[in-house]
């Protein structure tokens, strides 16, 4: 069984990133089928295993838009042969709707909209037609001439990512990273449900409350009282209770459990309240206090300037480096998201 995964391009690498380690860590067994930037297929799903991935994947990610199971892979030719072999009732209740989605394709959304709908119709009793937030969504699917017929069985929260922005929370703070990004963050340290993730520089909480709404428990420090405080009142509003927050520098930090997982935003080439620290040195600080406190092959998740170079850093402390990400954010700054496991 295959599901199809409609992706965000807002980053032609990030979102497939995100996807892969996500199948790594939850330890899916499936093959990925790269289409085109934007579209890719999980395929040789067993039965058993279908409906936990899919719940799987719309409950964590953040760079995908839509995720469908496949229940035909046609073409124009027999599309409608085989939108008609394709027994509905097992997947429409009381009304639906068809949309059509293009990738290289020049094929009529409208017209293949109505068309899949009129056929659907056809095969089915006591059903209708329901074009604003229907029960049901059939998804069609269409990249050069190939056409994946699918339906949506568990919906993604986009309007989450929308709705829980920096500035629409209690307590804010300019510069605060954005909901979708924090997600994937998180979802490329590769922690599951359950497991503990720290960010010891927590602004205003973005990054733990992302890991909070997959599951996990969570533990934030600020070298600055009022970060500290305002995660906590952030947390509480999106419903989050399992987590701890601190007042300290990270070079005091000392779990008495080690995390699964680091997930961080360290300031850029700013003094921490302590003013002794400056520029790179905050890196190089953060790599050594970190270590101990990550558990045996933890990854630790971390955005930085594009002017700070972290291998040196990274080889000296005894890390890997796993994979990195480029963001453009204006003229003068890209953001490296790095992906660091403790060897």
């Amino acid at each position: 069984m295959e599901l199809l995964c409609i992706q965000s391009q807002e980053h032609p690498k990030l979102p497939q990133g995100e996807l892969k380690a996500v199948i790594e860590c939850e330890e899916m067994k499936t093959s990925l089928d790269i289409i085109t930037e934007g579209l890719v297929i999980l395929k040789d799903i067993s039965p058993e295993n279908i409906d936990d991935y899919y719940q799987i994947l719309t409950r964590r990610l953040g760079y995908t838009h839509e995720v469908h199971q496949i229940l035909k892979t046609s073409d124009i030719k027999n599309f409608e042969e085989d939108v008609l072999s394709i027994n509905w009732q097992d997947y429409i209740d009381e009304n639906f709707a068809v949309r059509v989605k293009r990738f290289n394709s020049k094929i009529d959304t409208v017209a293949y909209e109505r068309k899949a709908g009129s056929l659907i119709l056809e095969k089915c009793e006591n059903i209708k037609v329901k074009l604003n937030k229907p029960k049901s969504l059939v998804r069609v699917v269409a990249f050069e001439d190939t056409i994946f017929i699918a339906i949506e069985k568990y919906h993604l929260n986009k309007k989450h990512f929308e709705d829980i922005k920096p500035h629409k929370r209690p307590f804010f703070y300019p510069g605060s990273m954005s909901p979708k990004l924090a997600r994937c963050m998180v979802n490329l340290s590769r922690v599951k449900a359950g497991q503990l993730v720290l960010d010891p520089f927590c602004g205003t909480g973005g990054i733990l409350i992302e890991a909070g709404l997959i599951g996990c428990k969570v533990v934030g420090s600020d070298v600055n009282w009022k970060m500290k405080n305002g995660t906590a009142i952030n947390l509480d509003y999106c419903g989050i209770t399992d987590y701890r927050t601190f007042h300290l520098d990270v070079r005091e930090l000392k779990m008495y459990e080690k995390v699964a997982g680091v997930v961080t935003d360290p300031p850029y080439g700013i003094s921490t309240s302590t003013g002794d620290i400056d520029g790179d040195d905050i890196f190089k600080e953060f790599f050594h206090a970190i270590y101990h406190n990550m558990a045996d092959d933890a990854y630790l998740c971390m955005a930085s300037p594009h002017y700070v170079d972290l291998n040196p850093m990274i080889d000296d402390v005894g890390f890997e480096l796993v994979e990195q990400y480029s963001i453009k954010m204006h003229r003068s700054l890209t953001r490296i998201i790095s992906v660091i496991k403790k060897s």
